[in-house]
């Protein structure tokens, strides 16, 4: 599962952005065969007195925090392809429109993850296509 919680200043984003947004994270995912409902999109409003990057307080910086439990990657040059891939979904939501966007990706042992007391089927598994196909987990 992608857990994406994106940091931001009140206003920042009207309902419709971040439905535009979640939509467009989401879509990341499931261009490569994952079920929608694995993506959780949190928005955290940060009051005016309560976001400072460095001693300065800001009105116009986004910070996103986003794990990745569904699926690894140890190669470089695959990690490097998707942090450039994040960053090109997220720029239409922050750097263009004037905003000082952060992000960094953990990535959690897919053995510690559970949903609806059922662990989730292997990567590219029948199972996982029927997870797909009915956007939400069943047993298998």
């Amino acid at each position: 599962m992608p857990l994406w919680h994106v940091y931001h200043p009140r206003g920042t984003y009207s309902p419709e952005q971040k439905q535009r947004m979640a939509a467009d994270i989401t879509g990341i995912y499931t261009r490569f065969g994952l079920p929608k409902f694995y993506v959780m999109t949190l928005f955290h409003e940060i009051g005016a007195d309560d976001f400072h990057v460095g001693d300065q307080p800001t009105q116009d910086a986004v910070r996103i925090v986003v794990e990745h439990i569904a699926r690894h990657t140890e190669d470089p040059d695959l990690r490097k392809r998707t942090r450039e891939a994040l960053a090109a979904v997220l720029a239409p939501h922050t750097t263009d429109r004037g905003l000082y966007c952060e992000f960094h990706v953990d990535e959690t042992p897919r053995d510690l993850w559970m949903m609806d007391g059922i662990s989730p089927p292997p990567s590219n598994s029948v199972a996982e296509q029927l997870w797909v196909r009915e956007n939400r987990p069943v047993p298998y």
